[in-house]
């Protein structure tokens, strides 16, 4: 459906006409542009849009079906990009992600939003109470997005590495993350990471180019050469994000390795104790097998003393291996 429909003209906001080709007439004739925004369109209510804006079918397609990568697409009348922000649950500690495709043409923007993490109207709202910069035109519009978007995962990279540090406690504590929900727990957030950096990584090739990273010539079509300087700052947030997703990608690998080897030394220090134990019961085991073997001619067979002494050899025996065990660390 639409969620918002105004002609911005020297970054102020002024209401439209309701037929979009008019809008679209009104801002060209007055310097200024449309923006139109929108939040899981059916085939059928974006149709208008298409016909009116010109968009190309490949890239309306992308818009109506969604689960896309972060990219950036250039067509003949206008460009195409897509942004997945990201926001972090505090009742699930999980990470979500929505999806914003934006249209962008010499003086219209289209925004289309699937899912709920996606931040345009605080963009909106932003821009409007910033009219120097929503006077520099559709490409604000896109400046905008890509800033809080990667304002939302530098907070969201935050709430992770808290969530790490809170793993890792549980890990190396005194009990060894001994809960046999501790490696579950560990694999959970891993899978978090993967969503957050399906999010974060794909987006840094679309940011440099708009930055104008490593380009010669001529920039981006319908995107203000004057705007490269703010692309490239966005772009060096996102490598700090990336850097950051990165390290937790590593941190938590070795989260695990260290459980799995620390489990591994617990069950051979039970296995230890076991072998222990099991060696201490076997000498009486052993000694009353062999007198319970009833021959005839055994020796001290009928000496009165021959019971006590067995009880105390077995004893004997007994004290000196817990004490050879314990010596060892196997008790």
């Amino acid at each position: 459906m639409i969620v918002d429909c105004a002609i911005y003209r020297e970054g102020r906001r002024r209401e439209g006409p309701e037929d979009f080709s008019d809008a679209v007439d009104e801002a060209r004739a007055g310097g200024g542009f449309v923006w139109i925004g929108l939040h899981e369109p059916t085939e059928e209510e974006f149709d208008l849009v298409t016909r009116e804006f010109g968009l190309h079918p490949l890239a309306v397609e992308d818009a109506l079906k969604a689960h896309q990568r972060p990219k950036l697409e250039v067509y003949d009348d206008s460009l195409f990009l897509v942004f997945k922000p990201a926001v972090y649950e505090q009742e699930s500690d999980t990470v979500s992600s929505g999806e914003v495709m934006v249209f962008l043409g010499d003086s219209f923007v289209v925004t289309v939003r699937h899912g709920e993490g996606a931040p345009l109207a605080a963009v909106r709202q932003r821009l409007e109470h910033e009219p120097q910069l929503l006077a520099e035109g559709p490409t604000a519009v896109v400046y905008a997005i890509a800033d809080a978007t990667v304002d939302h995962y530098l907070d969201v990279a935050t709430e992770l590495q808290t969530d790490l540090e809170e793993l890792e406690a549980e890990v190396f504590s005194p009990d060894g993350g001994g809960s046999r929900h501790t490696a579950s727990r560990i694999y959970t957030f891993k899978r978090q990471i993967l969503e957050f950096r399906r999010a974060t990584g794909p987006l840094g090739p679309p940011l440099a180019r708009l930055a104008g990273v490593g380009a010669s010539g001529p920039g981006v079509p319908f995107v203000n050469d004057k705007a490269r300087p703010f692309f490239r700052d966005v772009s060096d947030h996102l490598t700090r994000v990336n850097d950051s997703v990165e390290g937790l990608d590593r941190l938590v690998t070795d989260i695990l390795s260290a459980h799995l080897a620390q489990m591994s030394v617990r069950q051979n220090d039970d296995m230890r104790k076991i072998s222990a134990w099991a060696a201490m019961a076997a000498v009486p085991t052993m000694i009353a097998g062999i007198y319970g073997m009833n021959f005839e001619h055994m020796p001290e067979l009928h000496w009165v003393w021959s019971y006590p002494a067995v009880i105390v050899v077995m004893g004997v025996l007994e004290l000196l291996l817990f004490r050879l065990f314990k010596r060892r660390g196997w008790l």
